[in-house]
């Protein structure tokens, strides 16, 4: 549902304006409410069909849920101990998940939720199961909720170094892509990822080179988040994240920090639900760095749509590093031996420099969406 319509029956209401203009028919019959204060709406609730409506993480005046309930409506209460909002509405802001950043890291939003996971992930209980399904609900729908036409995916490692030519570059792909009209989507960690937001946030006439001389004064997160962190803050300061740059990193590797150059993040619990949403909405094509497991599981996830696909054009899947793919990590001969006689052989390309890709993918028609 995109946010200011007019709600209608069975709809997704995650604002007092658009309950209010669901209201105007009296009836909330079937619709799915989240995270609103309804405390001075209690009169409204009580004369309205609330038939099948379900109620996620709202707070009601005295009374009127039990009241609601006796009628037909089903209530999820608040969750106890959580330190994140199971019922979100939108994707989380950098600033939010860094917020208390200046205690130290481990205040953060992103790292006390981490830590929660991984006390859970050992003593799981149904409440944390439900919890961490009702937040990537949540997070999912947010993104979809984006429409993003033409988005490009980027995968890449997190151990790419900030002042490495790589990364200059990797900065350099995402603003190449933005300018062809595509919106970027990254795992939205460090690394090969952070360069790419990076060049696909800050405004096209806005000089990338300052923020990667600055940034190179922090080479890697791994001595201490905090400066890493903080390094990364101070780029955005007057700066207006404009581009359409867009991370979903997990908890899974909450090891890794997210960075902090996505207009939103898409921070997820399910690890498998991240991959399926990134390569999901990566609807124009995707481009592999170099990188480790998670970027040859995300190859080879890719390619099974693509290797089934009998006919229509097949989004391009380009590795980049010629020597990297062939020996390294040998994942193209094993590309190029499935792709052999199927249309598959069309769609998958091996480079060595970034400045060849926005020509492989071409840019956004002005009729698509």
């Amino acid at each position: 549902m995109e946010h200011g319509s007019q709600p209608t029956d069975g709809a997704e209401i995650e604002t007092l304006a658009q309950f209010d203009a669901q209201l105007s028919s009296g009836s909330l019959v079937g619709c799915y409410l989240q995270a609103l204060d309804l405390t001075e709406r209690g009169d409204a609730l009580l004369n309205a069909d609330v038939t099948r409506a379900v109620f996620l993480g709202c707070t009601f005046g005295p009374g009127v849920e039990a009241a609601i309930e006796a009628r037909g409506a089903l209530v999820f209460p608040d969750l106890p101990d959580l330190p994140f909002e199971p019922y979100r509405t939108g994707l989380y802001r950098p600033a939010e998940l860094y917020a208390g950043l200046e205690r130290g890291y481990r205040y953060t939003l992103d790292a006390r939720t981490y830590r929660w996971w991984r006390h859970v992930g050992t003593q799981r209980s149904l409440t944390s199961e439900l919890a961490m399904t009702l937040h990537d609900h949540a997070i999912t729908e947010a993104l979809d909720d984006l429409a993003l036409v033409g988005a490009v995916g980027v995968m890449g490692g997190h151990a790419l170094e900030r002042g490495s030519a790589g990364y200059a570059a990797a900065a350099q792909l995402g603003r190449a892509l933005v300018a062809d009209g595509h919106p970027v989507l990254t795992g939205g960690g460090p690394g090969a990822m952070e360069a790419v937001n990076l060049g696909a946030a800050l405004p096209t006439d806005v000089d990338l080179e300052p923020a990667i001389v600055a940034l190179a004064a922090v080479p890697s997160f791994h001595d201490a988040i905090e400066p890493w962190a903080l390094s990364a803050l101070a780029v955005t300061e007057g700066q207006a994240l404009t581009g359409p740059s867009y991370g979903v990193p997990t908890w899974l590797y909450g090891h890794e920090p997210p960075n902090v150059f996505c207009r939103g993040s898409a921070k997820l619990f399910s690890n498998a639900i991240r991959e399926d949403v990134l390569l999901r909405h990566a609807s124009a094509g995707l481009v592999c760095l170099a990188g480790a497991a998670g970027t040859v599981q995300e190859i080879f996830q890719a390619v099974t749509p693509r290797y089934y696909a009998s006919t229509g054009p097949i989004p391009p899947l380009i590795l980049v590093g010629v020597e990297y793919w062939t020996t390294t990590v040998p994942a193209w001969p094993l590309l190029t031996a499935l792709a052999q006689g199927r249309p598959l052989a069309a769609g998958i390309h091996l480079v060595d420099d970034v400045a060849e890709i926005p020509a492989l993918i071409g840019p956004v028609s002005p009729s698509a969406g």
